[in-house]
């Protein structure tokens, strides 16, 4: 599967957007990935997932696992996804008072997790998986995203793999090109 090949398959999905959109931070972008709608699909979604895995399997042996943990709630369906490829468990953390905690599962001294996520942009939400993992006396093996938003600049101790990496651009609200042209901007779910 080439970059073109998943560039065209997140477009078709209405996963990858294009048009002006104001995001969370107050900046203004022409770009927008919206996982959620590629995750409507599940084949696509699972050939997407199963591909990642093929690429980072290349480089990192995933095999040794114990298994999958995504943060909630975007990452959940896409740790799925990996750990049905490695056919292994998949565990999520959830948000309770803004942070991420393990409510529902456990995690054992010496277990070796991947961790799997939709898209990061600064990586915030990983970076609280890999140390809710470490608290608990396990390790992480590698890190997981379909997008890469921050097109490389996110950094991990461990290493990270994605389908995709890119820069969106973005303007402060008086810079914008698309507002000085009037053109009316959208605010998509994140």
């Amino acid at each position: 599967m080439t970059e073109h090949d998943i560039v065209n398959t997140l477009q078709e999905t209405g996963a990858l957007l294009t048009g002006h959109f104001e995001l969370r931070s107050g900046l203004h972008s022409n770009r927008f990935f919206q996982c959620a709608n590629l995750l409507r699909y599940p084949r696509i979604a699972g050939k997407l997932c199963q591909e990642l895995v093929v690429r980072s399997g290349a480089v990192v042996d995933l095999s040794s696992s114990t298994g999958v943990i995504s943060p909630a709630l975007g990452g959940i369906l896409v740790g799925h996804e990996v750990a049905r490829s490695l056919d292994r468990q998949c565990i999520f953390a959830e948000k309770q008072d803004d942070r991420l905690v393990m409510r529902r599962f456990s995690i054992k001294p010496g277990e070796l997790y991947i961790v799997a996520e939709d898209v990061i942009t600064r990586g915030g939400r990983v970076a609280e998986t890999v140390e809710l993992v470490r608290s608990a006396g396990a390790e992480v093996l590698a890190i997981l995203v379909i997008v890469d938003r921050s097109a490389g600049k996110a950094h991990f101790d461990q290493p990270l793999f994605s389908l995709l990496k890119m820069a969106p651009e973005v303007w402060e609200p008086k810079d914008c090109p698309m507002c000085a042209r009037q053109e009316p901007f959208v605010h998509p779910g994140s």
